[in-house]
């Protein structure tokens, strides 16, 4: 078994688009667009078979952002060292994104940081 795709709600669709795929080396299918429904989502795969599915309608423009507690968490990505977590942390930093956790090794063991996405999912960047 494997999980199949993640599917993220957002509210400008495009704008999600363009930061899983600019940053995360995903790439997008054709936008699917169900009039009746007012629904749009695109597809979003990765080399590794990871797939991403961002959805939208129009209402969820006027939902106030949230930091809940119940739910998803987080998506962490891999990206296989310290310095790539540091170079692609730096570069989302000077593109206006939030960084919610600088670089760092965790309790854990992980070397992450956590950035959010447009919508403010919170993004790990790991090695």
């Amino acid at each position: 078994m494997k999980i199949e795709h993640i599917a993220i709600w957002v509210k400008d669709l495009e704008k999600a688009r363009h930061f899983y795929s600019s940053y995360f080396n995903f790439q997008s299918n054709s936008k699917y667009t169900n009039a009746k429904k007012q629904f749009s989502s695109y597809f979003l795969s990765h080399s590794d078979g990871a797939r991403i599915e961002l959805m939208h309608q129009p209402e969820l423009e006027d939902i106030p952002q949230t930091n809940n507690k119940i739910g998803l968490a987080h998506i962490a990505f891999s990206l296989g060292g310290k310095a790539k977590v540091d170079e692609l942390t730096k570069q989302l930093e000077m593109d206006g994104y939030r960084i919610q956790g600088h670089p760092r090794t965790t309790g854990d063991g992980y070397y992450e940081s956590i950035v959010l996405d447009p919508d403010g999912n919170w993004i790990e960047i790991c090695e």
